[in-house]
C-alpha cells in the first residue's frame, strides 16, 4: 500500500529534486550544532501545502504516520527531527534574506522542481490542485502573517502591560494560543485574507499608541510601523 500511495512518488521525484545549495547562504560555515535538514524542512513545507494541513498536523504526522515518514526520508531516524517551530523559524529566516537581498529563495527551489510537483499534484489525494509558482506564493504568504502576527501581538502584550485599554475586537492577540489559533486553525481563510485582517488591527493599535504617545519608545512599536512601511501600501481611497 505504501509503494502505491503518494508518498513513494514524493520520496522518488520531489524530495531527492530538492537543491539545499540555494539555502546555504541561510547559515553560519563555523562548526555548529547540527540544523534539522534543509531538505527535509523544504519537503515538509511543500507536503503542508499539497496535502493542506498545518504546521501541527505535519509535527504530528511525521510522528505516527510511516507515509510521511516514507516521503521526507526519516524512517531510519530515532527522533523526527521537525518541532512546533521548525518551519516558521525557517520561513521567518527565508523572509528575513528577501527583504534585505530582494531574493525569494523558496520560490527559486520551487520552481525549479515545477515537473515533480505537477506529477506529485496529480496524484495527491487532496482535491487541491497548485502549480510549483502556486506552492511557493502559498509558504512565502504564510511568512508574512506570521510576521505581522508576531508585531501586532508584541505591541499588544506591551500596551496591555502599560495599562492601555485594548479594544475587544483585538485583545484575542495576547490571549494564550492564539498564535495557532490565528496563523494554523482558520481554514475558511487563505493567509492573505488572514493577513489583511491582521494589517488593519496593526492600524487601530497604532492609531491608540499615536493618540497616547506613550509607545513611540518601545521597539515594538517602532517594529510594527517599520514593516507596514516596508510591507504595505496606502490606496487612493487612504485603505491599506
Amino acid at each position: 500500500m505504501l509503494e502505491k500511495s503518494w508518498a513513494k512518488t514524493f520520496a522518488d521525484k520531489i524530495f531527492p529534486a530538492i537543491d539545499e545549495n540555494i539555502f546555504s547562504v541561510l547559515y553560519s560555515k563555523k562548526a555548529s550544532r547540527p540544523n534539522t535538514p534543509v531538505n527535509l524542512i523544504v519537503g515538509a513545507l511543500i507536503l503542508k501545502e499539497a496535502l493542506n494541513v498545518t504546521d501541527d498536523e505535519i509535527v504530528e504526522a511525521m510522528a505516527f504516520d510511516i507515509r510521511y515518514q516514507y516521503a521526507l526520508h526519516t524512517t531510519s531516524f530515532e527522533e523526527q527531527p521537525i518541532s512546533d517551530r521548525t518551519l516558521s523559524r525557517f520561513r521567518a529566516r527565508v523572509l528575513s534574506y528577501e527583504t534585505e537581498h530582494d531574493v525569494d529563495l523558496i520560490h527559486e527551489c520551487v520552481v525549479k522542481m515545477a515537473k515533480e510537483i505537477s506529477d506529485f499534484m496529480n496524484i495527491t489525494p487532496d482535491k487541491q490542485r497548485m502549480d510549483s509558482l502556486m506552492v511557493a506564493a502559498n509558504i512565502r504568504n504564510l511568512s508574512l502573517l506570521e510576521l505581522f502576527y508576531t508585531c501586532v501581538s508584541n505591541l499588544c502584550k506591551i500596551m496591555n502591560e502599560r495599562g492601555t485599554k485594548i479594544p475587544d475586537e483585538q485583545h484575542h492577540y495576547i490571549e494564550k494560543d492564539d498564535y495557532n489559533k490565528c496563523i494554523y486553525h482558520k481554514r475558511n481563510m487563505d493567509a492573505t485574507e488572514r493577513t489583511i485582517t491582521v494589517m488593519k488591527d496593526a492600524d487601530i493599535l497604532i492609531k491608540i499608541c499615536d493618540s497616547t504617545g506613550d509607545f513611540d519608545d518601545t521597539s515594538e512599536y517602532q517594529l510594527l510601523i517599520r514593516l507596514l512601511k516596508e510591507r504595505t501600501i496606502i490606496d487612493d481611497d487612504g485603505s491599506r
